[in-house]
């Protein structure tokens, strides 16, 4: 079954006028009676980094999660934004992001990676400790606009430190949009075999006319746990490329549902989100 993990946070983070907190609540929680298997709803950064997700706290005790089958994920950046999210029993998940790019490494989360890496085990080890779980967003996975170093096998080697360090489910992030299906399927295929035991989810930024040709080649490539967010709103503000967002959920549904895939979601619910998030992004 695929995993769809719908992404809020992703898709408001970007947007300059601030989104009041009971309308990213009441969104919110339309996402949560959907089905989705995840809800990457908020983060846990510095408000000046990142001022529309200053709020997340307050959004997570507002959330009606009674009846709810969808799990809650919150991005960080450093043990401190950790240590603030495993406070709450409500969530789930953290996702880290985790660039193969320095430059790019430095830009999001202020730090280099072999800083990085070490924030890694930290933060894993206190998922450990608190009964969470980590997930790593592994940023610039398919190239960068910057120059830096990057290859097949570099990635291959990233993802084994990752592993090592006790990371179980790794997605892949496009975060610029350079990906293509060529280097999608190369990537999953490779990495599926290498590492069995590790879950690869595709965080995919596109350009609205390539997302079909790049779920199509990751599905192909044995890829079961897709991000998107409805509409297609989002990126990285720290990449400052308006010309990508993130892949339209209800492309990514009406693609599962033409490859008969055997996911699961109330279709009234998540047309009643689809009309809010006609009102939110604009």
């Amino acid at each position: 079954m695929t995993r769809i993990i719908e992404c809020p946070r992703d898709a408001m983070q970007g947007i300059d006028e601030y989104i009041p907190t009971a309308t990213k609540v009441d969104y919110i929680n339309k996402l949560l009676k959907v089905g989705f298997d995840t809800i990457d709803f908020g983060s846990f950064v510095s408000p000046k980094s990142v001022p529309q997700m200053r709020d997340t706290a307050d959004v997570l005790r507002k959330l009606n999660l009674n009846g709810s089958s969808s799990f809650l994920l919150a991005i960080v950046a450093n043990l401190r934004g950790a240590e603030d999210a495993v406070m709450f029993d409500e969530i789930d998940f953290l996702g880290f992001p985790f660039s193969v790019s320095e430059t790019f490494q430095k830009k999001n989360t202020n730090s280099t990676i072999d800083q990085s890496l070490a924030r890694v085990e930290e933060i894993h080890d206190t998922c450990v400790r608190t009964n969470k779980e980590l997930i790593i967003y592994l940023s610039m996975a398919f190239g960068n606009p910057y120059g830096d170093p990057w290859n097949f096998d570099e990635i291959g080697r990233r993802v084994e430190q990752l592993t090592d360090l006790g990371v179980n489910t790794i997605a892949l992030s496009d975060t610029v949009g350079v990906s293509n299906p060529e280097n999608i399927k190369h990537l999953y295929s490779n990495l599926t075999e290498e590492f069995p035991f590790i879950e690869f989810g595709a965080h995919l930024h596109s350009s609205p006319d390539s997302w079909h040709e790049k779920i199509q080649a990751a599905y192909d490539s044995g890829c079961r746990r897709f991000d998107s967010a409805l509409k297609g709103w989002g990126g990285c503000p720290m990449a400052q490329d308006d010309l990508v967002g993130n892949v339209a959920t209800e492309n990514l549904i009406a693609f599962l549902k033409q490859n008969e895939d055997d996911f699961e979601i109330n279709e009234r619910e998540f047309n009643h989100a689809l009309e809010a998030a006609n009102s939110i992004f604009k």
